[in-house]
């Protein structure tokens, strides 16, 4: 496990991008598992630039999304599918066929679950996975559990994520209450993870996910068994570290 820190989400931001970067001109046609949400949005706007610049090519990337909300369609504002077409896609030259997010349309969730696995076992596994922390230790949609789940799986989203996800929407009521995510098991297939983090808010459950025991209540603890993880955390992140 590698720990690069950064001075604020900013700096966060590009040193993120430098990571993906790297893995993308190592290997013009790696799979990228995305995230979506605030905390990557300063590191897909730094690859935008560096695109822009001549300095990046995404015409051979292969990409596979953590999540999606159940119900939602590709069009709604809140998609997570438009999401990362605002924020990623339509700014690179990358293959919309070549880019992977489950469907939330799709009501039966093993049938679902089960397509987006073969979608990626065809893709030959994920090289880097990009990752957020929720503020109870989720990463994708996998809440804190009783176990670490296996595969793609719908998920009942608990309140405080809701909470969390609420300043996307006009109210907590429009937030879905169901996703479909990869599961744990899925994530750490991964040959590389880098998870971002940043703010002072996110610094007990950081704390808790990499230095507490490995369980499924904190599901990002599981990263402590992954050979190969990146962190990239700003000080405020970063600031349980100091007084432990």
């Amino acid at each position: 496990m590698k720990l690069y820190r950064a001075k604020d989400y900013y700096d966060m931001s590009r040193k993120a991008a430098n990571i993906i970067s790297a893995q993308i001109i190592m290997k013009p046609n790696c799979v990228l598992g995305l995230a979506t949400g605030s905390t990557p949005v300063g590191a897909y706007k730094q690859l935008i630039e560096w695109y822009n610049k001549g300095d990046l090519d995404f015409s051979r990337v292969k990409t596979a999304n953590l999540d999606e909300y159940k119900g939602l369609t590709r069009d709604n504002d809140q998609s997570y599918y438009h999401f990362m077409k605002q924020n990623l896609f339509m700014h690179v030259n990358i293959d919309v066929t070549n880019t992977h997010i489950p469907d939330g349309m799709e009501s039966d969730a093993e049938k679902e679950a089960a397509r987006y696995e073969e979608i990626l076992r065809n893709l030959g596994g994920i090289d880097l996975q990009i990752l957020g922390l929720g503020h109870n230790g989720h990463i994708g949609f996998n809440e804190p559990s009783d176990i670490f789940p296996k595969d793609t799986h719908i998920v009942d989203l608990q309140e405080s994520t809701i909470e969390a996800n609420k300043r996307f929407f006009e109210s907590a009521d429009q937030v879905p209450r169901q996703a479909y995510t990869m599961g744990i098991g899925t994530i750490i297939r991964a040959k590389k993870i880098l998870l971002m983090v940043s703010g002072e808010d996110k610094a007990e459950i950081l704390y808790n996910a990499l230095c507490g025991p490995v369980t499924p209540k904190v599901p990002a603890s599981i990263l402590q068994l992954h050979p190969d993880v990146i962190i990239v955390a700003d000080e405020a992140a970063l600031s349980k570290w100091e007084t432990n």
